[in-house]
């Protein structure tokens, strides 16, 4: 395959205060770095690939899932940064809720923002204009069995924690121990169940071993954070949560107001800085996280100049209120940014634990009752697109009658899985009309009745004469303008339903421990879904405390879909896979699909600046801001400007 990203010269010797180990300009300048780079062993580029007896050729991508490494050995930088951006300034941003805890992978404590990507660097890192490739950041070769069964990477030579200590393989081996033991947060061990062991051969190489073969486990593991061991291991883990844990990171933490903010200095020492992977990013010398508890009051501390960036998620505040004299005179600008993201789902989720949800003709009742279309042009203003699938806007969703290797998967567990999946494509309720709406009332009737659920003196009752009633938990207040028209339409049916929001901590806890009804969920997915999708929707995580199987799926045919993903031998097989399960999960309704936008919608102070040819196309909108943005040191723009942002109607 050709490489599309031509290589980039370094355009200074310096970029900000970092000093650049090659020339600056002409061919002098490329083969110095080429040489640099081959005395590092192929450092910040495509992992290396030298063999040792009895390795395969290992070239640092999903391989099984058919994808080349967009970028070579010696790349210089990630085409969607800019390597000459000023390596200064500070950056203030907002986040929602409140955090009594510096670590990020224990279930204890809600984590304060950043404590997890900016104080820890990883065996490999993703590109964000790739579905699933890896490049080297903590590892500087990966080496892959014959057999698929181990992965052995080589720990950089220059890698160092904050104190100096240089990382080793003994610390990735007690990074992995620790975070699969019972200290750590549950999801680390169930994503890695595949992961047998972990081995240090020497200072640099270790080895883990698979308990089967998996395309992706190599690439997964080495999404790894890696801790110091000689600062942890004689701590108890679970507890250790008031004073930061020591990492390689670019950042470490300046300050800290347990719930209110918090303060990160980049590290001047960052051993990394200098790495194809490294260069145009985390800019900022200063980043902050303040935190507000009410959403409506950061908007107004953004306008008023307390951070710098908004990530807005809500449509009616981007359509409303994002006006004023700063934006009139082009202090502050914003924009709707494309992306391809795979949207995954959201939805209102049902706790299937729950007797009253267990019917699937219930849950495909309260599916009936809500009137998309009608929010869409009257709350949202027309931004967003539904959710008909778990995998939106990918390739991956699963579209018509499943047929060939498709039903191949589902054939087994036919018995278990409703007649009319084989028989008719599923849809999710749409309503363009106010007739339509009402004929999807008068089906969910039906399907209650048939579930023994009927009216009584205006009340669905049981035939026991229990009432149909719950509550849908919230965290954010801005989703009770939404859920009251659906509250409306159920209530129509004689359901009993209350909403209400509660504090984000209480509202955390209440999750882990799955204590609700309905609530909201959101399953993010990535262009090449794996072992995540356990966490989701697997069974052994519908009982486990902490998981994201918020709908207590526990399901066989679900179980062995992601199992056909997981395990996929090629990316055929792989969205085959995909496309099965996402046609199991939404045949069993387990949750009301909301809706998606395939932008982010972003403001800022125009202070601040980003690469915007080429955009990345598969990003997180905050960790793009905070890795790839940076302060302009050319005068602030003053003067009316035009917004680059979508304008709707309610017609």
């Amino acid at each position: 395959m050709t490489n599309k990203h031509p290589k980039t010269r370094h355009p200074d010797t310096t970029v900000g205060n970092v000093l650049s180990p090659w020339p600056r300009d002409g061919e002098a300048a490329r083969e110095s770095r080429r040489r640099f780079l081959r005395q590092m062993t192929g450092m910040g580029g495509a992992l290396a690939t030298g063999l040792l007896p009895g390795m395969a050729r290992a070239e640092g991508f999903a391989v099984a899932h058919g994808y080349q490494p967009a970028y070579p050995a010696e790349f210089m930088q990630f085409q969607y940064v800019n390597a000459a951006a000023p390596r200064d300034g500070e950056l203030a941003l907002a986040v929602f809720g409140t955090f009594d805890s510096l670590n990020p992978f224990v279930l204890k404590g809600l984590a304060a923002a950043g404590t997890n990507n900016l104080l820890f660097d990883t065996l490999v890192v993703r590109a964000w204009d790739e579905p699933f490739s890896v490049y080297g950041l903590l590892a500087d070769r990966l080496e892959v069995a014959e057999d698929g069964l181990s992965a052995t990477f080589r720990i950089h030579p220059a890698a160092r924690f904050v104190d100096g200590r240089p990382v080793t393989a003994g610390d990735v081996v007690f990074s992995f121990e620790t975070l699969v033991g019972e200290s750590a947060h549950p999801r680390y061990r169930y994503y890695w169940v595949d992961v047998e062991g972990a081995q240090a051969l020497d200072e640099r190489h270790v080895r883990f071993r698979f308990k089967r073969r998996n395309p992706e486990l190599h690439l997964i593991i080495g999404e790894l954070p890696v801790m110091s061991r000689d600062a942890l291991e004689s701590v108890e883990f679970a507890d250790h949560s008031r004073a930061p844990l020591p990492g390689s990171g670019p950042y470490v933490v300046e300050s800290v107001n347990f719930g209110r903010d918090i303060r990160y200095r980049r590290r001047d020492d960052y051993w990394a800085r200098d790495l194809g992977v490294r260069q145009g990013m985390f800019n900022f010398r200063e980043l902050t996280f303040k935190y507000y508890k009410d959403e409506t009051v950061a908007l107004e501390a953004f306008k008023a100049g307390e951070f710098d960036v908004q990530h807005e998620t809500n449509s009616k505040r981007w359509a409303r209120a994002y006006n004023g004299q700063a934006f009139s005179e082009g202090k502050i600008r914003r924009r709707e940014i494309p992306h391809q993201n795979n949207a995954g789902m959201q939805g209102f989720a049902m706790n299937t634990r729950r007797a009253l949800f267990a019917d699937r003709r219930v849950r495909r009742a309260l599916n009936l009752a809500f009137d998309f279309h009608w929010s869409n042009i009257h709350l949202f203003y027309g931004q967003y697109r539904r959710c008909e699938s778990y995998f939106s806007n990918s390739e991956l969703a699963c579209d018509g009658l499943p047929t060939g290797k498709e039903r191949a998967l589902l054939e087994p567990f036919r018995a278990q899985l409703p007649a009319a999946l084989f028989e008719r494509p599923h849809t999710v309720p749409f309503a363009p009309t106010p007739g339509i709406q009402r004929r999807n009332l008068v089906e969910a009737q039906r399907l209650l009745h048939e579930a023994g659920w009927d009216l009584h003196d205006g009340m669905l009752r049981n035939a026991d004469g229990e009432p149909f009633a719950f509550d849908i938990m919230l965290a954010q207040k801005g989703f009770e303008r939404i859920v009251a028209p659906y509250a409306y339409s159920l209530r129509r049916l004689g359901i009993d339903v209350s909403y209400r929001t509660i504090d984000v901590a209480l509202y955390q806890r209440r999750m882990n421990r799955f204590e609700f009804d309905m609530t909201v969920v959101s399953f993010g997915q990535s262009q090449s879904p794996g072992n995540e999708l356990r966490e989701m929707f697997g069974s052994e995580s519908a009982h486990r405390e902490g998981s994201r199987n918020y709908c207590g799926v526990d399901h066989p045919a679900v179980d062995a879909m992601i199992d056909a993903v997981i395990y996929a031998a090629d990316r055929e097989s792989l969205v085959t896979a995909c496309r099965a399960l996402d046609r199991v999960l939404l045949w069993d309704e387990y949750l009301i699909p909301n809706w998606y936008s395939g932008a982010h919608r972003v403001a800022w102070w125009n202070r601040l600046a980003y690469h915007d040819e080429p955009l990345p196309k598969y990003f997180n909108a905050m960790d793009w801001i905070l890795q790839t943005w940076w302060q302009t040191r050319a005068e602030p723009q003053t003067g009316p400007v035009v917004n680059d942002v979508t304008h709707y109607s309610k017609e």
